[in-house]
């Protein structure tokens, strides 16, 4: 017999950590955002996908209204930079509550990059940087998904495939599962797509 979870039989507190062990697991956007005054921001979002292909849209989800949020909707910028397994003490440590307007990347000694396209700097150990325009803010409840446009990625040399591609292996990306536990990068297996039936 199964354990039935009922969202309108618990409190949201409750619910929340039954809903994050349950869909797992997540990608991580580390976010880096700049305040309408020029202060950088950093920080992770395990509710991050991609939204479209065309056009290029990718989003993340603030639980609650926070800096990135803030910060975003002021300027209308961010970065998607890709957290990996080997900055995972840089990615925890980034999502402590700072108080507001604070820079992470200077408070963590994270080094930072300009970007190509958008004001935000990106991350410079991170292999993938996505820069993105704000295309809306949906929000759910007490939840807030931002939509950006995708105007670049950025990736570094060495993470490049010979196909031209970013290597998952080379990316080796962080994930977040339930309570406080991190997924390392799994293990790869190759299958072909089946063809229409028939």
């Amino acid at each position: 017999m199964r354990t039935v979870f009922d969202p309108t039989a618990m409190d949201p507190g409750s619910f929340y950590p039954v809903l994050t062990a349950s869909v797992v697991p997540r990608p991580i956007a580390w976010v880096s955002t700049v305040s309408a005054d020029g202060v950088p921001n950093l920080a992770p979002y395990s509710f991050f996908t991609v939204s479209s292909a065309q056009p290029p849209v990718v989003q993340f989800t603030s639980v609650t209204r926070k800096d990135s949020l803030r910060n975003v909707e002021a300027t209308g910028e961010f970065v998607v930079n890709l957290a990996t397994e080997a900055l995972l003490t840089e990615v925890n440590a980034s999502s402590a509550p700072y108080e507001p307007g604070t820079d992470e990347f200077a408070a963590l000694d994270i080094e930072s990059e300009p970007s190509e396209r958008v004001r935000p700097p990106r991350v410079a150990a991170s292999p993938v940087a996505i820069e993105c325009r704000l295309r809306e803010v949906i929000e759910v409840g007490k939840s807030f998904v931002v939509m950006g446009d995708v105007l670049a990625v950025a990736v570094r040399p060495e993470a490049l495939a010979d196909d031209g591609l970013p290597a998952f292996a080379a990316l080796a990306p962080l994930s977040r599962l339930g309570r406080d536990e991190w997924g390392m990068p799994p293990a790869v297996r190759r299958i072909t797509r089946p063809g229409r039936p028939g």
